[in-house]
């Protein structure tokens, strides 16, 4: 009759060491590493050789519990089977279960026969040994040594396209980690309440001698995360695919460390016309309009060229003065060119080709 007392840790050992299975494959439980899966495989297998002695032991058992016993096992494991087979994410597990009905369907042939016709069991078992032996040498053979190449199907290898990354080319937005600002109470990020138009590039600047991070609070770094900046390192966020409207961000390493960004919608271009005639050198005529004009940091002029020739849009002074700033270079009639004010200042510009051509840009 059955052994309960080999029965009864081995159904436990098996139930436990198969749910475990199936949750760590299943990734159910992140807690579960490759560790884990090992030791609850061991568990489970531990628990059927148990469950299998305690069953077989002074025979095989045909009582009312040993049925039941059977009946349990068998809806455990079909119940975590089907659930692992549905919803794990392992590669491995169509193999695993077929291994493992390898060994299983043979062994309990045999041990059917075993059983009821004790004369069978020994050539069956030779069979089932001998056919073991061809497929694992078959199996290693063809590892070793395959059919020639032309009786293959080859792969043609796709290129990927290269994930290089592309640099940002919006107007840049500067956003200090100020010094000092590890010491919680001390300025943090300047400015505090930074306003960027849509489409320009954020970057942060660590000048403190402590790293920083600038992590979105909202979603914990889904809308934009630095990462950890060491002393004098920079990161880039291009907001091009930001929606308009404000986000407060923080430092993971000093979490006081608290300030906003706030995108608004790109703004219309201020125009400023070189108006026909303006090559012409005469009291009274208009080279520039507005000659002088005052803009906000952050608005971009567009100059547009309305006269019948050809102009510059040249920072500096006349005659060679240019200072790079920016520089339209050679305009024909009815061409634009578009400037972004990023840091506040006068600037001075002037035509190239007509000297006397000048105006200014005031940017407060």
């Amino acid at each position: 009759m059955s052994n309960w007392d080999l029965m009864m840790p081995g159904m436990g050992l098996t139930a436990i060491g198969l749910a475990g299975v199936v949750l760590s494959y299943a990734e159910i439980a992140h807690t579960f590493i490759d560790g884990m899966h090992a030791l609850t495989g061991l568990t489970m297998f531990v628990g059927l050789i148990f469950l299998a002695a305690g069953i077989l032991d002074g025979g095989v058992s045909t009582s009312n519990r040993a049925k039941a016993t059977v009946l349990v096992i068998a809806s455990i494991s079909l119940g975590f089977g089907t659930y692992a087979f549905t919803m794990n994410t392992s590669a491995y597990t169509v193999t695993m279960a077929g291994i493992l009905m390898g060994i299983a369907f043979p062994s309990i042939i045999i041990a059917y026969l075993a059983m009821k016709h004790p004369q069978y069991a020994k050539p069956v078992g030779s069979i089932v040994a001998l056919a073991s032996a061809t497929g694992i040498i078959a199996w290693v053979a063809f590892g070793l040594v395959g059919p020639d190449t032309y009786m293959i199907p080859q792969e043609v290898a796709i290129e990927e396209p290269s994930a290089e990354e592309v640099a940002p080319t919006g107007p840049v937005f500067t956003i200090e980690m100020l010094e000092g600002s590890a010491e919680e109470g001390n300025p943090d990020y300047g400015p505090d309440a930074a306003v960027v138009q849509q489409g320009y590039v954020v970057e942060w600047v660590n000048v403190d001698a402590a790293a920083h991070t600038a992590t979105s609070s909202a979603d914990f770094g889904e809308t934009f995360d630095t990462g950890l900046l060491g002393p004098g390192e920079s990161f880039t966020l291009d907001t091009s695919n930001l929606e308009v409207g404000e986000y407060e961000y923080f430092c993971i390493v000093h979490p006081w460390m608290v300030a906003t960004l706030t995108i608004e919608g790109a703004k219309e271009p201020i125009k400023v016309v070189m108006p026909e005639g303006a090559a012409i050198p005469e009291d009274g005529q208009i080279y520039y309009d507005p000659e002088v004009i005052t803009v906000s940091v952050g608005d971009t002029i567009l100059w547009d060229n309305a006269d019948t020739t050809v102009h510059t849009v040249t920072s500096g002074m006349p005659p060679t003065d240019a200072t790079g700033v920016f520089d339209s270079e050679m305009m024909m009639a009815g061409d634009s060119f578009e400037f972004t004010f990023t840091e506040a200042g006068t600037y001075d510009y002037y035509c190239t080709f007509h000297p006397w051509m000048v105006g200014t840009v005031i940017v407060e």
